[in-house]
């Protein structure tokens, strides 16, 4: 998701050229083929022969760049599966490798992009599906079931997860100040820049407080796939895009899943009580990550809207999954605004305390 690559870094193969990649590198006579929502990457639904499906993954330019990142993020999904956490994993090459590196012309230049054939997860994602407060204390606990058992990857690479530069991780809330002018006009800048300026005022100073590891930093709601199960509930069944894999603060994971979850749940507000139950089931915050917790949900709420528009003139052929957010996000961030910290607070942490599982 990187918005500062100085060319089109975004991958442009057809359908024939994908079909043509499978087979060639993974030995897949692909059948079917169909397209996949992605932000900056192209992923294609593929369908072998016998039927077996599969998900294969062509990076944007930029991010293939770095292929020890892209290592490491191959190794923490195959880790979190063996761990028995339902993360999509990679499928070798013919040859035994994990990715492929391809160069290719998509009309901007001879560019080098990863490839990697990713098994295929059952389910819909989190936006499609009608999820129970209870399935959200349950996402809460998965989601930091998967950081604590992120602490114990072991890898002579780790370093590369220092990624302080990642315009999306939220202790870079600030940056969106450069990017302010794609709002020009829209009134909702003027909430942008005071979540902007309460942040750092607010939470800046904080974050040295913060529990630190390894995080998904990106677990979205177009991220979590889930099957329904049994009285209308339904239960995670994939994690999916490793790509802001990162060393960062364990309750910006938390802010990022509440935030996303609310998008498309009919009672919003109910989001945040029932994720942070199930978080603090596994990995309670300290007192300085529950007061950050509201500024971090509204400065993540600012970051997608923001760059989702930036990268949406970008790459406009893409616009309406980069939009994605700005259907319900505009409205929510308004609203979470306009109610203020204390009262958001006090119903998720009052929801929380009174969380009964069932």
């Amino acid at each position: 998701m990187d918005n500062e690559s100085p060319v089109n870094s975004r991958p442009e193969f057809s359908l024939q050229e994908a079909t043509k990649l499978a087979l060639l590198h993974y030995g897949v006579t692909v059948t079917k083929i169909s397209t996949l929502p992605s932000y900056m990457d192209q992923n294609f639904l593929v369908m072998d022969e016998p039927g077996t499906r599969y998900v294969l993954k062509i990076m944007n330019s930029e991010e293939s760049k770095n292929t020890t990142l892209l290592g490491l993020q191959t190794l923490a999904m195959s880790f979190l599966r063996c761990h028995g956490i339902p993360a999509q994993t990679a499928v070798p090459t013919t040859t035994g490798q994990l990715m492929t590196m391809e160069e290719t012309d998509c009309g901007h230049g001879a560019q080098t992009y990863c490839v990697r054939l990713m098994t295929y997860l059952p389910g819909k994602t989190i936006a499609q599906s009608p999820v129970k407060t209870q399935d959200l204390y349950h996402v809460g606990k998965l989601v930091a079931t998967i950081d604590t058992t992120l602490q114990q990857l072991v890898s002579p690479n780790l370093d590369v997860l220092e990624r302080d530069g990642v315009l999306w991780s939220l202790s870079n809330v600030p940056h969106l100040e450069g990017y302010l002018s794609v709002m020009d006009g829209d009134p909702l800048q003027k909430v942008v820049k005071e979540v902007i300026e309460q942040y750092k005022s607010h939470v800046q100073p904080k974050i040295n407080t913060f529990q630190k590891g390894i995080i998904h930093g990106d677990l979205s709601d177009q991220n979590l796939l889930v099957t329904p199960v049994d009285s209308g509930h339904h239960e995670v069944s994939g994690i999916l895009d490793f790509s802001l894999l990162m060393n960062g603060c364990y309750v910006f994971e938390l802010a990022i899943t509440i935030m996303y979850l609310m998008l498309e749940n009919p009672c919003p507000l109910d989001v945040g009580g029932a994720v942070l139950a199930g978080w603090e089931s596994i990995m309670p915050l300290n007192n300085d990550e529950k007061d950050s917790l509201f500024l971090l949900v509204l400065g993540r709420f600012c970051q997608s809207l923001v760059y989702g528009r930036y990268n949406a003139k970008k790459y406009p052929d893409n616009k309406e999954y980069l939009l994605t957010t700005a259907k319900s996000g505009i409205r929510l961030v308004t609203n979470l605004w306009k109610m203020g910290k204390t009262e958001v607070e006090r119903k998720w942490f009052t929801d929380a305390s009174t969380f009964t599982v069932s």
